[in-house]
C-alpha cells in the first residue's frame, strides 16, 4: 500500500497524468451522452467534473497540483471560444437583421442574472463578498473571474459558479425553450450564449450553425455588458 502511495506521488505531480485523466473522462463522458441518444442530462462536461473531482478527492491530490498540470486545457479555452466567430462571421447579414431584438433580449438577460444572483444571496443570509462573487455568473468564466477581482468577489467562487451555470443552461435550457415552444435556433443561441456561456454554447454548436453564430454573439456582448453593469451595480451598492 505504501508503495502505491509513493508511486501515485511520483506519478501525480506529472502535467501528463492528469491530461490524460481529463482527457478520458471528457471522452467517456462523450461516449456516454452518445449512448443515451445524446440526453442533454448526461452532459459530458458535467461527467468529466465528476469522474475528475473523484480522482482528484480519492488520490487526496491538493487542486493547486492538478490545475497546474493542466494549464494547457485551460488556455485553449480563449481559442475555443474565439472559433465561434467563425459562424458569426458566416450568418452576419442575419445578426445586423436581427441586432434590435438581440439588445433588447441581451439586456433583459444580462441584468436579470446579475440582480437574481445577488437578490438569492441577500434572501440567503449570504455576505456581501458571495453577492458579488455570484453576480457576473452569466459571462463567460474568464470575464466572470476578472470582473469578480475588480469588484471585491472570489473570483475562483465566481469561477465555480459560471461553470456550474454553463452546465445547467447546457442541460436544460434548450429543452425549456422547446417547451416553450421557442424553436429558433437564433433564440437558443442566444440564451446558450447569456446564460451558460461557452458550455451551453458549445452544446448548441453542435446542432445548428445559425444557432452557434448567435451563441458567440450572446457570449462576446454579454460580456461586454457585464464588465459595464456589475461594476456600477457594486459601486451603487457601497454607497
Amino acid at each position: 500500500m505504501i508503495a502505491i502511495d509513493h508511486l501515485w506521488n511520483s506519478l501525480g505531480a506529472t502535467p501528463l497524468v492528469w491530461l490524460v485523466v481529463t482527457l478520458a473522462a471528457y471522452t467517456a463522458g462523450s461516449a456516454l451522452q452518445r449512448a443515451c441518444g445524446g440526453a442533454t442530462l448526461a452532459n459530458p462536461v458535467l461527467i468529466a467534473i465528476t469522474i475528475v473531482a473523484a480522482v482528484v478527492v480519492v488520490t487526496r491530490t491538493d487542486y493547486t497540483v492538478y490545475f497546474t498540470a493542466t494549464q494547457f486545457i485551460n488556455f485553449l479555452l480563449g481559442p475555443a471560444t474565439v472559433a465561434l466567430a467563425i459562424p458569426l462571421a458566416r450568418s452576419a447579414r442575419l445578426v445586423r437583421e436581427n441586432l434590435a431584438g438581440v439588445g433588447l433580449a441581451l439586456l433583459a438577460g444580462s441584468v436579470t442574472s446579475t440582480i437574481s444572483g445577488i437578490g438569492l444571496v441577500w434572501l440567503f443570509g449570504g455576505s456581501r463578498t458571495v453577492a458579488l462573487s455570484m453576480a457576473p455568473k452569466a459571462s463567460t468564466t474568464p470575464i466572470a473571474a476578472a470582473v469578480s477581482s475588480q469588484i471585491g468577489g472570489i473570483p475562483a467562487l465566481t469561477a465555480a459558479l459560471a461553470i456550474v451555470g454553463g452546465i445547467v443552461a447546457a442541460v436544460v435550457g434548450r429543452t425549456m425553450l422547446t417547451r416553450l415552444n421557442v424553436n429558433d435556433w437564433r433564440a437558443h443561441g442566444l440564451a446558450a450564449g447569456v446564460a451558460g456561456s461557452g458550455i451551453a454554447a458549445a452544446q448548441v454548436a453542435e446542432r445548428n450553425e445559425l444557432g452557434a453564430a448567435f451563441a458567440a454573439l450572446g457570449i462576446g456582448l454579454n460580456g461586454v455588458l457585464v464588465g459595464i453593469v456589475v461594476p456600477l451595480v457594486a459601486q451603487y451598492w457601497k454607497s
